[in-house]
């Protein structure tokens, strides 16, 4: 009984009921012991070659120019093709794709280049090293977790070992063995070294370095790092024995190579050093996969359940979604963004209109309409807080960084003298633009209200599958809206929610009552708000029109008529767009029923116009004149959580109404605004890594029809630099003659890509204006693409003169290394032979389709040879399909860069130059920082004091508040001291800390007359 209560004790004081694994999904990195294995294995590889070649390699860089020119420029197309990926995470798809495509062909490039045996390395044995381990290594263990998941099936194993093995784990360990393994074979070889003294080899000791008497042979050796390497073989790499000394493994290990000083006797049957290592690191696999399947152990420190959940609360990560990359070439929300468009223009506009149905189902009450549209329940109160907000829904970064600032109970912020505290908003107005790229259950879900709940909570009895019939549906134990006093939301539609003809607006919406915990009584996409004091908002809903339908237009007119609007009150306009800016800029007038509507019927008590769509923020006030003044100020702030837009390009607006407008504050300013348009020459590739699929494939297309050029004897021929641009330059235009005359490919891409560039240019400009600057795009994109074909085909051309290249024919490499196989890899018993024998050949048919991938440079040289001298005509359809793809693997790679650096230049110059292109512009750079909001005071006396709060840096990693998770959680969210679930990794980088304001006005109340 002692025994037994001794037992549990101990189990409970260890708590085993988890344990960190370093080989399951549950672990943060899945392959962590495999990044530091790489780590190893890299630090060693620099150390041997140092070691061998640090001292002759300036030497030796002397004497090949040339080809570590050709070196530089090779790397430098990759680095570029790779930069955008380069400390990413390996989630996207495409970026883990890229890491693998750049090794598959850079690697493949490398090895037909010479310069790299002048280091001591030669690629060629390390590439088929490589491949023929990495297959071994995969196909034993597969075979591996095969028999032990037979041993689990039948029982002889504990019930924990049934969960699969991830591949990508298997994957990861065998190409670290293999690499090691080669590292180790390009600087110590395969040598069997006899071992003649044992006893002082088994005495030897590396941390006698560190002996004070020998300290000095320690430092001397370092310098001589030859020595120091040879030794470091010799001693710590040195094999394990002899065949004889294991008679069970003398026909299953492979042999090293026999390495003694003079003549040696007999044939070697030490076991390879290579093969010691590899099977070192299998044996070190299995032991840990073994016993933490069998047992629950891993070889890493169990950690106790209190210990784990507080290391899990710290690794907890909100589930953001990334700015919209509005230049994917494989996104499907675009293509649905753009069929959702096309449809709602040709079919809706002008044929269908949802506020028509809306406007049928309104109900009527004492001549005006009530209760559907008309909202009074904020018109006792003495004063009121409300913000406004538009254009959130993008990123969950910027999106959550304004609902987190909305959702505070109140915010303190710094003034010129001192500082002010502007207590939660009571009203949300929220401007339009939900959600991007297009309105859809998936994108209202996971970019406008995922933020918005993280922010603030949602009620506890709130359903996601909630469908709201009866609106306002107000808590329990409240008979009315006006009793209560938590945030509520008042939203309108923008254009991207009428992309479906707003569908999901009035779904999500209408018919739902809480976002996050805002509470929504709206059941219209229109609507008047009557605020204390006089006060008045009239939320609009343009549509796709960028105007109010006459529906509409009647309710808001006969609300004004019926005096519920005195000739005193003032009134808050808010739509969707900025009809102001947009006409100025388009040099278009749209809005005429809006106009109409403040103009004729309010008559000067339009205080205000607020907007989205523009997501930046300006404010224009009106100048003192003896003109009418319709509109007193008028404000965009699109700033919500979508990406930036420039403020410069609409720095000339100065006229509304008849009246004259001055610029009070823009935000970004337009110095910062121009500078930051600047981002899109270097930084349009890494913010939109996707459109490597458009620009890729159109660069191909432009030179398909000039692949090979079989005549670069000039270029080379020339001595002077000069003669070899001349040459080059003449080459190229050559090359653009036969396109016009010859190519049918080419010269179609070319002229679809004209019109497609044309059509591109904004109608702002004339006619002319806008075929010039296509032409101009076009021809630099034409240029480029034509001098990359030619460096490429220089690049190979080179090659072949050199006998690089065109040598052999395919299956090259394949062929190289079983002729040296037998030669460094000695195998008496007939090893590879029987392997051969019991995987039907399958085993070496692996290793040679493998290898015969990294020939693709070969495939291209030999196809381009043949063409040269028998033409076109002489390939078979496979033949001509297998060299085009093999070019472009390669010309995909040189092309992305420029095209990308090409298209981003355009967009600079359009916007900071031409001041077009500002969507277009900007969208590229998907910038999430610039966000803001505004805040109004409606005070007791009736004069309007407007806040807008900004937040210069957008935080990219938050962390679990600990303030909020400590909370006792309340009924309603509101109530609470921290509502947010998330902070900012980075105190210092908080929201809370970093909001500033970056606009403060008041707009005074109308005098009674």
């Amino acid at each position: 009984m002692g025994s037994d209560k001794q037992s549990v004790g101990l189990l409970e004081t260890l708590k085993m009921e988890r344990v960190r694994t370093i080989l399951t999904h549950r672990y943060p990195y899945p392959h962590e012991h495999s990044r530091h294995a790489i780590i190893a294995v890299v630090v060693g590889c620099l150390f041997f070659i140092s070691s061998d070649n640090m001292h002759t390699l300036i030497q030796k860089l002397d004497n090949n120019i040339k080809w570590w020119s050709m070196y530089g420029c090779l790397l430098g197309f990759f680095y570029f093709f790779s930069s955008p990926f380069i400390g990413k995470t390996i989630k996207p798809s495409y970026s883990n794709f890229s890491r693998w495509y750049i090794a598959w062909i850079l690697v493949a490039a490398l090895y037909h280049l010479p310069s790299f045996l002048s280091m001591g390395v030669d690629l060629r044995m390390n590439l088929s090293l490589f491949l023929t381990i990495y297959v071994s290594s995969i196909l034993f263990l597969l075979v591996f977790h095969i028999m032990f998941l037979g041993l689990w099936y039948i029982g002889l194993v504990a019930r924990v070992a049934g969960k699969k093995p991830e591949i990508l784990t298997i994957i990861q360990n065998c190409a670290v063995l293999s690499i090691a393994c080669c590292v180790f074979y390009s600087h110590c070889g395969n040598r069997a070294i006899l071992r003649q003294k044992p006893f002082e080899r088994r005495n030897s000791s590396w941390f006698s370095f560190w002996k004070k008497e020998e300290r000095n042979t320690w430092v001397s050796k370092f310098i001589r790092m030859n020595e120091l390497k040879d030794q470091v073989c010799s001693s710590w790499f040195a094999p394990v024995g002899s065949a004889s000394d294991y008679p069970l493994l003398s026909k299953w290990v492979i042999y090293g190579e026999l390495a003694c000083s003079g003549s040696c006797p007999g044939s070697s049957d030490e076991i390879s050093p290579i093969y010691s290592l590899w099977a070192t690191f299998i044996g070190l696999y299995i032991a840990n996969y073994v016993v933490e399947r069998s047992s629950g152990w891993a070889l890493t420190h169990p950690l106790s359940v209190k210990e784990y959940e507080e290391l899990k609360k710290k690794q907890m990560k909100p589930d953001f979604l990334d700015m919209v990359p509005w230049y994917s070439g494989t996104s499907a929300d675009l293509f649905k963004t753009a069929f959702d468009l096309l449809v709602s223009v040709t079919v809706f506009v002008g044929r269908f209109d949802m506020r028509m149905m809306q406007a049928s189902m309104n109900k009527v009450e004492d001549g005006v309409l009530q209760g559907d549209i008309l909202y009074d329940h904020f018109s006792e109160k003495e004063d009121l807080w409300f913000d406004f907000m538009a254009d959130t829904g993008d990123g969950g970064n910027s999106s959550y960084t304004i609902a987190r600032l909305l959702a505070q109970p109140s915010i303190r912020v710094n003034t010129k003298d001192s500082f002010c505290v502007l207590p939660r908003g009571d009203l949300l107005l929220i401007g339009g633009d939900l959600a991007y790229p297009n309105p859809s259950a998936f994108t209202y879900e996971r970019r406008l209200f995922c933020p918005f709940e993280y922010a603030l909570q949602p009620p506890p009895w709130y359903k996601v599958e909630h469908i709201a019939v009866n609106k306002p549906e107000v808590p329990c134990g409240l008979s009315e809206l006006k009793q209560y006093d938590g945030p509520q939301c008042f939203v309108i539609p923008g254009n991207h929610d009428w992309f479906d003809g707003l569908n999901t607006f009035m779904r999500y919406i209408c018919h739902k009552s809480w976002l996050g915990g805002w509470f929504m009584p709206q059941k219209k996409s229109y609507f008047a708000l009557q605020l204390p004091n006089g006060w008045w908002v009239f939320g609009l809903d343009l549509a796709l029109h960028a105007d109010i339908d006459v529906y509409q237009f009647k309710f808001f007119v006969e609300l004004i008529k019926d005096k519920n609007v005195g000739e005193n009150d003032s009134v808050i306009i808010m739509t969707h767009e900025p009809n102001w800016l947009l006409n100025c800029y388009w040099n278009d007038v749209s809005g005429r029923n809006v106009s109409h509507l403040i103009c004729d019927y309010l008559k000067g008590r339009c205080k205000l116009r607020m907007a989205g769509d523009l997501h930046h923020y300006m404010h224009h006030s009106c100048v003192s004149s003896d003109k009418p003044v319709y509109v007193q100020h008028l404000l965009v702030n699109g700033c919500g959580g979508a990406f930036l837009h420039p403020t410069h390009v609409f720095s000339n607006f100065s006229e509304l109404y008849g009246a004259s407008y001055k610029c009070e504050a823009a935000y970004p300013s337009f110095e910062d605004s121009s500078r930051i348009a600047l981002g899109n020459i270097l930084k349009f590739r890494k913010k939109n890594w996707q459109f490597d699929f458009i620009g890729g494939i159109i660069y191909f297309v432009l030179v398909f029809s000039m692949f090979p050029q079989c005549k670069l004897d000039h270029i080379l021929r020339d001595d002077s630099f000069s003669g070899h641009m001349r040459s080059f330059f003449s080459t190229m235009w050559d090359a653009f003659m036969y396109m016009l005359e010859h190519s049918y490919v080419s010269l179609a891409g070319a002229m679809l890509l004209l019109m497609a560039a044309i059509t591109f240019v904004p109608p702002k400009l004339s006619r002319k204006k806008r075929v010039i600057i296509g032409i101009l795009h076009v021809s630099t994109h034409l240029a480029a693409a034509l001098v990359l074909m030619l460096l490429l085909e220089l690049g190979i051309e080179t090659c072949i003169r050199h006998k690089l290249l065109a040598t052999s024919g395919y299956h090259t490499l394949y062929q190289w290394y079983r002729t040296v196989e037998s030669e460094h890899f000695p195998d008496p018993t007939g090893l590879r032979v029987r392997i051969e024998q019991w995987t039907f050949g399958l085993y070496p048919a692996c290793i040679k389709y493998l290898m015969s991938a990294f020939d693709v440079p070969e495939v291209m040289a030999v196809t381009r040879s043949n063409i040269c001298k028998k033409g076109l005509l002489s390939l078979s359809r496979g033949g001509a399909a297998i060299y085009y793809a093999s070019v472009f693997l390669y010309f995909w790679v040189f092309s992305t860069p420029v095209v990308s650096l090409v298209f981003g230049s355009y967009l600079y110059i359009c916007i900071n130059w031409l001041h077009i292109h500002f969507d277009e512009g900007f969208s590229s750079l998907r910038i999430a920082n610039y966000k803001s909001f505004t805040r109004f005071h409606l005070k007791s006396d009736g004069d309007l004091e407007v806040f807008t709060l900004a937040v210069d840096k957008v935080p990219k990693e938050w962390k679990l508040d600990p303030d909020w998770d400590g909370e006792q959680p309340k009924q309603m969210s509101h109530l609470r001291e921290f509502p947010s679930k998330w902070n900012a990794a980075v105190t210092q980088q908080d929201p809370i800390s970093t909001v500033r304001i970056v606009d403060h006005f008041i707009i005074p109340r109308t005098e009674k007359t």
